[in-house]
């Protein structure tokens, strides 16, 4: 019986760079992630008979013409509109109230102005103006 006695070289893998390297990954997809910081502690509040709610009230206005303005969903004119605005304000302090302005594409640019003056007079600094976004036509 013959045998082979030539030396079998032995193969060996290095690990330790791809595990380097695999580590370096893991390390800057960590750093790189952001995270929801939402949620937050969950916690047991204790209660209360006198709890209220806190929001930010946010009135709507609808521009269609000089005679026709919507408050939320009351309709009324612009002279109508400071009236019905001083007693919305009157309960809470105006600085909080958020406005959002709709108006009708061919509404008077002098209307639009005089319904942001009436906001403003009445302590509403915070208005939003709603538009639509247009069709790119290509």
């Amino acid at each position: 019986m013959a045998r082979d006695h030539r030396i079998q070289p032995k193969i060996n893998f290095d690990l330790t760079p791809l595990i380097d390297i695999v580590l370096q990954l893991v390390i800057f997809f960590m750093i790189t992630t952001t995270f929801r910081t939402a949620p937050g502690i969950s916690l047991q509040l204790p209660g209360s008979k006198t709890a209220q709610s806190i929001a930010t009230p946010e009135l709507r206005v609808i521009v269609v013409s000089a005679n026709e303005i919507y408050l939320d969903k009351t309709k009324t004119n612009l002279a109508g509109l400071e009236l019905l605005l001083r007693k919305r304000v009157s309960g809470s302090s105006a600085s909080q109230i958020r406005a959002v302005l709709e108006g009708q594409s061919g509404a008077e640019y002098q209307l639009i102005i005089s319904v942001l003056d009436a906001l403003r007079m009445n302590g509403i600094e915070n208005v939003g103006l709603i538009t639509r976004k247009e069709k790119v036509v290509q």
